[in-house]
Formats: structure tokens, C-alpha cells, sequence
């Protein structure tokens, strides 16, 4: 996943701009915890992706070694779980702040930055909107996952049922993947917007 650019700017003046330009850096601030989970995240797919891969590898006559797997997997499981609120709340409190910005575009004397700040809002609530349906993907990814290593510690279990729920599984992490890409790419544009309100507000940044 992305997260929004940390930009910077000094001014003493109280303008309608500059408080939009307070409110965007409480945005990044916001989404830092955001960040603060993509790392952790990822190497715990990662390590779980080894555990399936040795189950997969073993064959269901080892019974008691994918039992003693799938329980190490269920474990990862529970932690990614944990990351992913930490990054759903630092999303959603990045949104109150945002929110924080609309009366403060009303204010704005400027046609063409007006049109620009509005923009920028437009942009950013799509991207929270993707935030949301890529969350909800993912949570249902985790249910399935969680399904699939209960399923391996039964004594009686078909390769037929496994297969349909790696499918549903593989299903899912593909819509993630095109989500991503979309939250990824409103990211950018985001980015690119704010850039653009900072120079038209005459507003000093710093990547």
C-alpha cells in the first residue's frame, strides 16, 4: 500500500490556504501509524506463505506436522489481524481530519484554487472509499485463510473442499491485488494534486 507524501511549509499567515495546509499535515500525521503496519504486514504474509508451502509440500498422510503447522499459521493469522486495525484506525482518524478542510475550502476567495481544493477533496475521498473496499477484501481473506488451516487439522477432510476454499481464497487476494492499485494510484494523484494547491497557494513544500 502507499501512503501520503510528508510535505512542509512555514508561514505565520492565518489565510484560508494555510489553515487547509495545517489540516493536511494532521492528515499525514494521522497516517503515519498507517505506514507504521505495511512492514510487518507483508513478512507476516510472507511467513505464513512458507508455513502453507510446507504443508502443501508435506501431504495430508503427515496429519500431526500440518496439525502442529496449521496451528503456528492460525497464530500469524491472529497478528495480522492486529496490523490491520491498527492500519484501519489510522485511516479513519486521517479521515476526520481531512474532513476538517471542507468549510475551510468554502472560504477560499480564489476561484482557481478553490477549483483546485475541491479537486484534491474529490481525490482523497475516493481514496478513502478504495481504503474501505481494499479493508473489507482483506478482511475476508483473513476469514478464509483462518478457514483453510482449520480445515487441515480435521482427521477428515476431501481435496475437493480444499480446493474450493483455496480458490475462494485466490479469489479474494486478487481482488486485493486490483484494489490496491487503485488505492495506490489515487495515492499518487493525491500526492500530485496537493502539489499542485500548495504552488497555486503560493505555499512553500518539501518532500
Amino acid at each position: 500500500m502507499c501512503t501520503v507524501l510528508v510535505l512542509g511549509a512555514c508561514s505565520d499567515d492565518p489565510s484560508p490556504q494555510q489553515q487547509i495546509y495545517s489540516s493536511l499535515e494532521k492528515v499525514v500525521a494521522q497516517e503515519k501509524g498507517f505506514l507504521n503496519q505495511q512492514e510487518p504486514l507483508v513478512n507476516l504474509e510472507k511467513e505464513e506463505k512458507g508455513i502453507y508451502d510446507q504443508i502443501i509440500a508435506l501431504g495430508m498422510k503427515e496429519h500431526d506436522q500440518i496439525k502442529a503447522l496449521s496451528d503456528d499459521a492460525l497464530k500469524l493469522i491472529d497478528k495480522r489481524e492486529k496490523h490491520l486495525q491498527k492500519e484501519k484506525e489510522s485511516i479513519h482518524a486521517s479521515k476526520e481530519k481531512f474532513d476538517a478542510i471542507t468549510k475551510r475550502i468554502d472560504s477560499l476567495e480564489d476561484a482557481k484554487l478553490k477549483e483546485q481544493a475541491e479537486q484534491l477533496k474529490d481525490v482523497m475521498e475516493k481514496r478513502y472509499a478504495s481504503y474501505d473496499r481494499l479493508y473489507a477484501n482483506y478482511e475476508q481473506s483473513i476469514t478464509l485463510d483462518r478457514d483453510l488451516y482449520k480445515m487441515f487439522q480435521k482427521d477428515e477432510i476431501t481435496l475437493d473442499e480444499l480446493e474450493k476454499q483455496i480458490t475462494s481464497i485466490n479469489e479474494t487476494y486478487d481482488k486485493i491485488v486490483k484494489e490496491n492499485k487503485v488505492f495506490n494510484d489515487l495515492t499518487k494523484k493525491y500526492n500530485d494534486d496537493k502539489e499542485q494547491f500548495y504552488k497555486k497557494a503560493g505555499i512553500e513544500s518539501s518532500k
